[in-house]
């Protein structure tokens, strides 16, 4: 066996917990910026809006996840209160809420509403919570501000059911001479491991990090196993931590590069850390009539996808009702066309069925004929420290193939960090992708080939190699 280096060595160790699990299985969900704002005619409000502002006569959340389901999306995150501290719901601890509007004679919800509408249509629901508050007066008082949001917190995660998501950001716009208020994250985050312990918590939290950017741009490589001090959780509790684990005096979540060999060997500790790619189907973030006509065409949304979804993230696309509180027609349009072109591109597994041989494996139960297994539970194993291993499947016959979909088992970490993708056409192998990292979920696209057998090359890995299912379309 080669000697392995140790900081390699526990980078493959690295696993995500259940909850991460889960959250991988999504895939692509919905955001949906909806409040205050929406009546105004702004992206971030002034927090001195008056609540008599906000009344969507039409309100109609069913329609939201039905349209949401439709575009293959299977969760939806609402925008529980934005920075103007306006509330979806009746919170006890402000009159800035639904309950001071004309809505439905003040005894609206638009909280359980949404909740209500994930669950009869079997999508997941999530909620966001802005920390930055600029109506609460307590706002910049410390303490007291904080167990102010906690209670609010905590209203959103006992009245609404199972969540999947509590997704928050560091957003903060108050100028050198606003108020500051020292957030008590590890408080929140305690919070919602008691009452929530399954949803994960996203952006500014320890389970999903951001990807850096909000138009959709991803990374060559968008690794799981990153140096700790990328996680917001973990940096505020850093400050105090020696000097051996102080991070880097310049990081950001736009650094080109994470989780190479060459960056985890200045992370000390290792996280489970993976990435989401947020945007909006339109210019803005809420409603604007005058941006009816920037709604992302087909074409960009399906890029996107196979950018995020088949580059190892996860993809939250945000959609923005309108004043009637209602997904706008053109908007509705787009994503319906999404979801029947997803359906088209993924019409039919041409792998099922097929035999599956390999160069190696561990032992009797993990041979590559598990990767076309849909048991989860099931995938090849290389065995340890190989020598490029490969998989290699026949179809039995000829068949026009232009995608291919591979997922590593990361429940057993992640291992692969160099791969390629042979067909073989008249006799010899030619090159049809390759790539760095598979992960979760890696979408292969090139020109349509007609072949019969593909093989899949593990240039490199951290310690072995494990594939849980070869999907060819």
């Amino acid at each position: 066996m080669k000697k392995t280096d140790p900081i390699i060595e526990a980078a493959a160790k690295v696993v995500p917990s259940e909850r991460q699990l889960k959250w991988h299985e999504l895939e692509f969900y919905a955001f949906i910026h909806f409040g205050i704002n929406t009546f105004t005619d702004s992206e971030w409000g002034s927090g001195g809006e008056s609540p008599e502002l906000f009344n969507p006569v039409k309100l109609n959340a069913l329609q939201w996840a039905k349209i949401i389901k439709a575009a293959g999306m299977k969760a939806l995150i609402l925008t529980c209160k934005h920075h103007d501290g306006f509330c979806l719901w009746p919170s006890a601890y402000t009159d800035h809420s639904v309950k001071s509007s004309p809505w439905k004679d003040g005894n609206g919800d638009v909280v359980k509403e949404a909740a209500n509408a994930c669950r009869a249509v079997g999508i997941k629901f999530g909620v966001y919570l802005s920390p930055w508050d600029r109506h609460e007066l307590s706002y910049g008082t410390g303490e007291r501000y904080n167990e102010f949001f906690k209670n609010q917190l905590r209203e959103l995660l006992t009245n609404y059911g199972d969540l999947f998501c509590v997704w928050f950001d560091g957003a903060c716009g108050e100028g050198k001479d606003g108020r500051r208020q020292e957030y008590d994250w590890q408080g929140y985050y305690a919070l919602i491991r008691e009452l929530q312990p399954n949803a994960v918590i996203s952006v500014c939290g320890p389970d999903v990090r951001w990807i850096g950017n909000e138009s959709g741009v991803t990374r060559r490589s968008e690794w799981n196993v990153v140096p700790w001090y990328y996680s917001n959780a973990e940096c505020v509790a850093a400050a105090s931590q020696k000097d051996d684990l102080a991070p880097p005096k310049k990081i950001s979540s736009t650094d080109l590069d994470l989780g190479s060999r060459a960056k985890i060997k200045k992370g000390h500790r290792l996280i489970w850390y993976p990435a989401e790619v947020d945007v909006s189907l339109r210019k803005g973030w809420f409603y604007h009539k005058n941006e009816d006509l920037t709604v992302k065409p087909l074409s960009k949304l399906a890029d996107l996808y196979y950018k995020s979804v088949g580059a190892n993230a996860s993809l939250l696309l945000n959609l923005s009702p309108n004043q009637d509180g209602l997904i706008a027609e053109r908007d509705m349009e787009t994503l319906l066309s999404l979801g029947a072109q997803l359906e088209i591109d993924f019409n039919e597994n041409l792998a099922e069925g097929s035999v599956m041989t390999c160069s190696t494996q561990l032992d009797g139960d993990h041979g590559a004929q598990n990767v076309l297994d849909p048991d989860k539970s099931k995938y090849w194993h290389s065995g340890m420290d190989p020598e490029k291993p490969w998989i290699e499947i026949d179809l039995g016959d000829d068949y026009d193939i232009d995608k291919v979909v591979l997922r590593e088992h990361i429940r057993t970490g992640q291992q692969i960090e160099e791969f390629t993708l042979y067909g073989e056409v008249e006799g010899k192998w030619k090159k049809l992708s390759e790539g760095t990292v598979i992960g979760s979920k890696r979408i292969c696209r090139f020109p349509e080939l007609r072949v019969q057998k593909m093989r899949l090359v593990i240039e490199q890995t951290r310690c072995f190699a494990a594939i849980e299912a070869f999907e060819a379309y």
